[in-house]
């Protein structure tokens, strides 16, 4: 009976898939790269380095940014994961799975902090990295929970899971896409033509999946992880205001000036209720 009822709540969350799409239609082709076109928005301009005032020596970016995201307060309990919908997300866990909404580290350090530069780099103009950004499934779960790209930089997404999964994002500024990728291996490639902050892709499938996706006009953010920390290297010198985004609690700045060859430690504080 168990099997039976497990068996048609995958059924049901193939049918939905099928059913949603971004805006309406059905969910892409998920089997080529490239698959979608460029969407209405025009592209940032980008170019290889910071680009230097015409006559001018080339710009120093030998400057940097770094610091840590701490979680003030008494953080919520992590609240168990129920995969029991699915036989095969429930057979890659020997452990129960907590939601990756709000995790703190030992040291009471805040992970899946998005920090980056909101402002100080008008004007510059950098290249688009021909390396992808990674999004996998795994585990049913997105991995990374938050990332940083480029305008038109390639989002490779792969599916490494059994099962199947659905990647349905529907950014603002860029055209939004909602794939299928029912066999594991599977993978996609996506772009995002113009900033954004924060784009949040789900499976219609698993409910608990979700990623959020920070896209920049240049390659100066960072995603804390399990120390808390993130470094923003290779700034000119200049005067930047620096964000840190959390999908809970908000986003904080910090005004910083940093002097040729200066690194500057910062530090953000979140309380999490």
């Amino acid at each position: 009976m168990r099997s039976d009822q497990r068996r048609t709540a995958w059924v049901v969350g193939l049918a939905v898939v099928l059913a949603i799409g971004c805006g309406g239609g059905k969910p892409q082709d998920a089997g080529a790269a490239h698959d979608d076109p460029p969407g209405t928005t025009k592209p940032v301009q980008i170019a290889q380095a910071p680009a230097a005032k015409s006559g001018s020596a080339p710009m120093s970016t030998n400057s940097a940014i770094r610091g840590v995201v701490r979680c003030t307060g008494k953080a919520p309990s992590a609240q168990p994961i129920k995969m029991d919908a699915d036989p095969q997300c429930l057979l890659q866990h020997k452990e129960p799975v907590s939601g990756q909404d709000v995790v703190v580290n030992e040291d009471g350090t805040l992970r899946h902090v998005f920090v980056y530069v909101k402002s100080g780099l008008e004007g510059l103009t950098f290249a688009v990295p021909s390396e992808p950004a990674v999004l996998d499934q795994h585990g049913c779960l997105y991995e990374p929970h938050v990332l940083g790209v480029c305008v038109n930089q390639p989002l490779q997404i792969v599916n490494s899971d059994s099962t199947l999964h659905n990647v349905n994002c529907k950014p603002k500024n860029s055209r939004g896409f909602n794939i299928a990728q029912p066999v594991k291996g599977m993978k996609s490639t996506k772009t995002f033509t113009a900033p954004e902050i924060m784009v949040k892709c789900a499976c219609n499938v698993h409910p608990w999946m979700a990623t959020y996706i920070g896209v920049l006009g240049h390659p100066h953010f960072s995603v804390t992880g399990t120390d808390g920390r993130f470094e923003l290297a290779g700034l000119p010198a200049g005067t930047y205001t620096i964000e840190a985004w959390h999908e809970t609690a908000g986003t904080q700045s910090h005004t910083v000036t940093i002097a040729d060859g200066e690194t500057k430690a910062i530090s953000f504080e979140f309380k999490i209720q």
